[in-house]
């Protein structure tokens, strides 16, 4: 059993494992936390900060940084972060009214164990989504060498929404504040643009005040 809840520092989040009766702190960001969200095991963490830009993963274990993938430039306020089952993709959503869906490149069922004769199970068709200037990322700002995302899904930007993996492989599951629902699958190879499977209203126009 793990529990995850904000530090009493900025940017700082205190990971319980009650198994072993272990308590971790993780200096996530140094801005406030915004969000974040655990695996179903517990093993892998991911944060957002206030700003915004940054997703960051972190093995729950021993604190240690995974993965950072970047959201975008700007700041934006981070509304749901959430895992696929297998803990290989990372849905975010915010209030720019885009959902990103990140490509992990860590294997939850291989940590704390010995991965030099483990193979990887993720597809190398998958795009890495790193930019293409990555080869003068010594000389240009770290923005340019970062992790973007896979996939993405426009939505009315300003309203909130909250994102969940589908039980459909590959497919994202999105809720609006104002009652609206959306499912839609995005393609593992190729990324780019989801496409909308469905779409529903839940709230009618009478109802809204």
């Amino acid at each position: 059993m793990v529990l995850v809840c904000p530090g009493l520092q900025k940017g700082q989040v205190r990971v319980e494992h009650y198994a072993s009766k272990r308590t971790k702190f993780i200096m996530a960001h140094d801005s406030r936390i915004a969000c974040f969200s655990l695996t179903h095991d517990g093993r892998l963490l991911a944060t957002a900060s206030s700003k915004g830009t940054l997703i960051r993963l972190f093995n729950t274990l021993d604190g240690s940084l995974l993965q950072e993938v970047r959201r975008g430039a700007d700041r934006a306020e981070i509304y749901s972060l959430a895992f696929s089952p297998t803990a290989q993709w990372l849905a975010v959503s915010s209030d720019k009214g885009t959902v990103h869906v990140f490509n992990l490149k860590v294997d939850s069922g291989l940590m704390g164990h010995d991965r030099s004769n483990s193979t990887s199970e993720a597809n190398p068709a998958n795009p890495t989504a790193v930019s293409s200037l990555s080869f003068i990322k010594g000389v240009l700002p770290k923005y340019f060498s970062s992790e973007w995302s896979v996939a993405q899904f426009r939505l009315q930007e300003g309203l909130q929404y909250i994102v969940a993996f589908g039980h459909q492989k590959n497919t994202i599951v999105i809720l609006g504040m104002d009652g609206s629902f959306y499912r839609c699958q995005f393609d593992s190879s190729s990324g780019g643009e989801m496409t909308q499977l469905e779409y529903y209203n839940f709230l009618k126009a009478e109802d809204t005040f």
